[in-house]
């Protein structure tokens, strides 16, 4: 197949994404070399891989020569930096890259701040939570004269809900934000105040080719885990999951990440909440992998042994081809209401009705 390099392998996401690659290995008859590398030591040995380095965070300077090392070592023909940090880090510095091939957004598009994702899909008329800049502590109390209670503040930057909480009114806001300024978590102006939308939490995950949608899918988060821990109840993400199939969901989801990135090239993911009324509300859009999307195609590729439902083997086979294995439908990828049920040191389960496939 070809020599791959996967960084931030050591996260339940790049080791999902590896995983899905051994199984394509498996059911295409493939051949891939894999090299990855992790910041954490501890979690190198997690990942499938063929060979292991010990990396530097993706902002130290040290970063980019040691991944050019690993390219020219192995003969690396693709890399894919997994976690979104060290995606736009990469993205920045394509130029540092030779004969090496990426399939990445661009840097822009990756891990944006939150405000910016706010403005970009309200210029094009796709619904956002009502939102207030915070600069100050005043804009705290201006946000429940504008838009109400409770309020949901939350970071501007940064994944897993990010000092997100339910507030129900300006002295719970002011204490938190004080309290995660004190603490030196971050500055004021590091929050924004939004509009609490208490419907479903959904996900929209897209993979693009040079401006073109290849395919999609559509899930609700049902629960987090260790919700108890969190004083949101978000901790990133979910232990069950449920496919979902809805063309207003299918709808927003394509508008949002087109009001991000004109022209979409890779994987993109959009976080969706419902308002009271059912409306669907674009809390997030972001040129990175949700962190359970490499194992939901696993999970039904390795279910029902159909190697196309493989999108991390779809996406790879992408970049190096420019096309798909087979014809891959625009929507709904998987069937709806399957549930992906993940437990700490348990496994992965897929279960539908009666039925139950243990995958991982």
């Amino acid at each position: 197949m070809t020599n791959i390099l996967v960084t931030g392998a050591g996260g339940s996401g790049g080791i999902s994404f590896i995983r899905a690659l051994r199984l394509a290995e498996q059911q295409k008859k493939l051949k891939p070399f894999v090299a990855c590398t992790d910041h954490n030591p501890h979690f190198l040995n997690f990942p499938d891989a063929d060979t292991r380095y010990h990396s530097p965070r993706h902002d130290d300077p040290t970063f980019i020569p040691l991944l050019q090392k690993i390219i020219q070592t192995h003969n690396i023909e693709f890399l894919h930096p997994h976690p979104s940090s060290e995606a736009q880090i990469v993205a920045q510095n394509l130029a540092q890259f030779k004969n090496v091939k990426t399939y990445l957004p661009k840097p822009v598009a990756i891990m944006p701040d939150k405000l910016l994702i706010h403005n970009a899909l309200h210029k094009k008329r796709v619904r956002v939570p009502k939102t207030v800049e915070v600069k100050t502590f005043a804009d705290v109390e201006r946000a429940f004269a504008e838009i109400g209670c409770p309020l949901w503040i939350r970071a501007r930057r940064g994944a897993g809900g990010r000092l997100g909480l339910k507030v129900e009114n300006v002295e719970q806001a002011r204490h938190w934000v004080q309290l995660n300024t004190l603490q030196g978590r971050c500055k004021v102006s590091d929050f924004v105040a939004q509009e609490f939308l208490s419907g479903r939490d959904l996900a929209f995950d897209s993979l693009w080719y040079k401006g073109k949608l290849v395919t999609s899918y559509c899930r609700e988060r049902l629960e987090y885990f260790l919700k108890h821990i969190s004083l949101s109840g978000i901790t990133g993400t979910p232990t069950i999951a449920r496919t979902v199939i809805d063309e207003k969901i299918d709808r927003v989801g394509v508008d949002s990440v087109k009001a991000l990135d004109p022209e979409p090239h890779g994987f993109y993911s959009t976080d969706i909440k419902e308002d009271a009324k059912g409306n669907c509300v674009v809390t997030e859009v972001d040129g990175k992998w949700h962190t359970t999307a490499p194992l939901w195609g696993y999970a039904f590729a390795k279910a029902f042994n159909k190697p196309e439902l493989n999108l991390a083997y779809q996406y790879l086979k992408l970049a190096l081809e420019g096309e798909t294995d087979g014809a891959l439908p625009t929507h709904n990828l998987f069937p709806e209401n399957y549930l992906l049920v993940r437990q700490l040191d348990a496994g992965v389960m897929l279960e539908h009705e009666a039925q139950t496939w243990r995958v991982a």
